[in-house]
């Protein structure tokens, strides 16, 4: 699925909660509790996104030319963010990822729940992803050369 699929996948889910804010935040921690256990030898200093209040741990691997990532936080709401941000980028290109626009989070009115600084910690996790593709693509364009 691309990365619009995806988005529009959640848009519709978070569209059933009818804008119910205590049902929405609900949801966003069942959403972190699915999220696959990040081994705790990977959560190192290195490895925390640079801006978040709340700490969120962030690593990515390229596998045949497909990111892959892995993040855990020690917030539930926290971690419910970033599972979203692995749904729609996990299994993506590094194009996709750098190419994409991310808009789900105005259509479901996330910042309605989740405040300012939350908002920046998210932008900070979204920042870092990017990143880890720009610097995948960088590998590949150094090798074909």
């Amino acid at each position: 699925m691309t990365v619009n699929q995806i988005q529009e996948e959640i848009i519709n889910e978070f569209a059933l909660l009818d804008g119910d804010m205590e049902m929405t935040v609900f949801y966003i921690m069942e959403l972190g509790q699915k999220l696959p256990d990040m081994p705790e030898s990977e959560k190192r200093e290195e490895n925390i996104v640079k801006g978040c209040q709340s700490k969120v741990w962030l690593t990515a691997k390229m596998e045949n030319g497909i990111v892959h990532f892995s993040a855990d936080s020690n917030t539930a709401i926290t971690k419910g963010l970033v599972s979203l941000l692995i749904r729609i980028y996990d299994g993506q290109t590094p194009d996709s990822i750098l190419q994409s626009e991310l808009y789900f989070m105005h259509k479901i009115g996330m910042e309605r729940f989740i405040g300012t600084q939350r908002s920046n910690g998210f932008a900070a996790m979204v920042k870092q992803m990017k990143l880890y593709a720009l610097a995948f693509k960088t590998k590949m364009e150094v090798r074909y050369e």
